[in-house]
């Protein structure tokens, strides 16, 4: 259930309510000694937080699939490398006439 943080109008009054999105704001203040009407803030809500070894549907392939993918990825870029280009004779240097 989200969590509303709420000010009260007359007192100043700072308080957190847990309710269903589907409930109604709350109006009253809950101090005995005010009940003046409060206003439920914007709050900046909470962030995903991912904890373990990964969250890709890759992490739970088989062993057997993931070695299958890695030769086949191992083949396609052996593959794709261009091989060297033959390397070229050098060229003559000038001959120092005397």
């Amino acid at each position: 259930m989200p969590t509303y943080d709420y000010e009260c109008q007359t007192c100043g009054h700072h308080f957190e309510a847990k309710q269903s999105m589907k409930d109604p704001h709350l109006t009253d203040c809950p101090k005995e000694e005010c009940a003046g009407p409060v206003k439920r803030l914007i709050g900046l809500g909470s962030g995903f937080i991912f904890k373990g070894n990964g969250f890709y549907i890759t992490d739970y392939r088989s062993d057997s699939y993931k070695a299958a993918a890695k030769k086949d990825s191992d083949s396609s870029s052996a593959a794709s490398t261009p091989a060297p280009a033959p390397a070229k004779p050098a060229a003559p240097s000038p001959a120092a006439t005397t």
